[in-house]
């Protein structure tokens, strides 16, 4: 009985031995990051992070699905289009030149 009783202190200290350590660790850890104060979320440049629901558009010349928000728009006969980048932006209105002069 003796023997049962020694190990179930011992596995008492541990676990508190343990705890104790880790929250140490904690206290530790909480007073070296309040010194360096975390800048708040930019969403202009976090862009994996979406606070709200943005609408996707597609781009008509490579096909690549982007917000609203930062596509580039060009009206185009009563039709809004949206691109990723300028280039094909051009690429659309280069094509769309060569079509009205062939039709």
């Amino acid at each position: 009985m003796a023997l049962l009783t020694r190990f179930i202190r011992f596995l008492f200290f541990v676990v508190i031995v343990s705890w104790g350590f880790r929250l140490l660790g904690r206290y530790i850890s909480g007073l070296l990051q309040s010194g360096h104060p975390v800048p708040p979320p930019d969403p202009e440049r976090d862009l994996n992070r979406a606070t709200t629901a943005q609408l996707l558009v597609r781009d008509p010349v490579c096909g690549v699905h982007i917000a609203e928000t930062l596509a580039i728009p060009l009206n185009d006969a009563g039709r809004l289009q949206h691109f990723c980048s300028i280039e094909c932006r051009d690429a659309y209105l280069n094509s769309s030149r060569k079509l009205a002069a062939n039709g």
